[in-house]
């Protein structure tokens, strides 16, 4: 493959990974139509939990749009699973012989990962689609197409409910997904090194769109084995990413190595804590079959986190941003080692 340019895309890598998506999102469609096929006939026998939550959704022929957006919502969740773990897996210890070679195990990651961002588009765009249709406001088409905007693509725009937060947390994963999924093809100018910090933060990401299908997934809306089901899916993730952050593949990185800074020893230690404490909490849920969720005939609590709450911990999370990209450009390059060292992309 042609070594990157040193200033903008490197448009061969992401032709090649594009075509390497192909077989990857051609299945990832076929899932996406089984998921609403399985949507739309729950709705038909009457046993659909959405329909229980919003009645006027009961016509599935009228409202497909919406039962075609959650099917694609669905399988974006799953291939974030999906290639969230293949990262993990790529830049954590692995064993000694993989069934799959890590070049291989990153090409995988690299092509799951624009499928995910292909399929939350396509979440959000449908969702668009069916406020423009439906909506009964009163508003002329241009007037119909930009309340509909404004509710699915501008973040805090949707002013109701549940989706005053969820929408805006599904809003910011779209929006983070897109340069911190694509930063890899750019990793000429930026450098590998600054690249590979940026890169980590990805996981926000998928915490993101967890959240957003907790609050406002409908089909997992009420405490039972639905969402059980999804809370169990995350063990596996965190401990993962525990593996991750113990012995990563790159030496460099571990807190063992006596070159790294206090600081960044001390980032390790919070990492590792909010880790365990994560996987306590998803044990703690899976054993109980409650998560503080919604129960079927009992009244909803109000929500826990306002819109300020999200809009400050994204403040946060861009002052982390702009730290490391300060740290890495100002630390100087170290050697490489010649003692067997692997690389890793995340």
């Amino acid at each position: 493959m042609p070594a990157p340019s040193r200033t903008g895309l490197d448009r061969a890598a992401l032709r090649a990974d594009l075509r390497a998506a192909v077989p990857d999102a051609t299945i990832a469609l076929g899932i996406t139509v089984a998921i609403f096929g399985w949507l739309y006939e729950r709705v038909r026998a009457e046993t659909s939990a959405t329909v229980a939550v919003m009645p006027f959704l009961a016509d599935a022929n009228e409202y497909w749009m919406y039962w075609a957006c959650q099917a694609f919502g669905w399988s974006a969740l799953l291939w974030a699973w999906l290639t969230t773990m293949l990262g993990l897996l790529r830049s954590g210890p692995g064993p000694r012989r993989r069934p799959v070679s890590a070049v291989r195990l990153e090409r995988w990651h690299r092509s799951t990962s624009l499928t995910t961002i292909g399929l939350m588009f396509a979440h959000a765009a449908l969702f668009f689609a069916e406020l423009v249709r439906a909506n009964s406001d009163g508003l002329g088409p241009l007037g119909r197409v930009w309340s509909a905007f404004v509710e699915t693509f501008v973040p805090g725009g949707y002013g109701s409910g549940t989706g005053v937060v969820a929408i805006l947390l599904g809003l910011l994963a779209l929006y983070l997904a897109i340069p911190l999924g694509l930063l890899y093809y750019f990793r000429g100018g930026t450098g590998a090194r600054l690249w590979r910090a940026l890169h980590r933060f990805v996981i926000v990401v998928y915490v993101l769109s967890v959240w957003h299908t907790l609050l406002y997934g409908t089909n997992v809306w009420f405490d039972g084995w639905p969402r059980t089901t999804l809370w169990l899916l995350q063990l596996p993730v965190a401990l993962v990413l525990l593996a991750r952050l113990l012995a990563p593949a790159r030496r460099a990185e571990r807190a063992r190595d006596a070159s790294r800074p206090a600081w960044a020893r001390v980032l390790w230690g919070g990492a590792v804590t909010a880790v365990l404490g994560a996987i306590a909490v998803v044990v703690a849920v899976v054993v109980t079959g409650r998560d503080g969720g919604r129960t079927p005939d009992v009244p909803s609590a109000p929500l826990s986190v306002t819109q300020g709450m999200v809009w400050a911990g994204l403040a946060v999370f861009a002052v982390g941003v702009a730290a490391t990209i300060l740290v890495v450009r100002r630390s100087p390059v170290r050697p490489p080692r010649r003692t067997g060292d692997r690389t890793a992309t995340g």
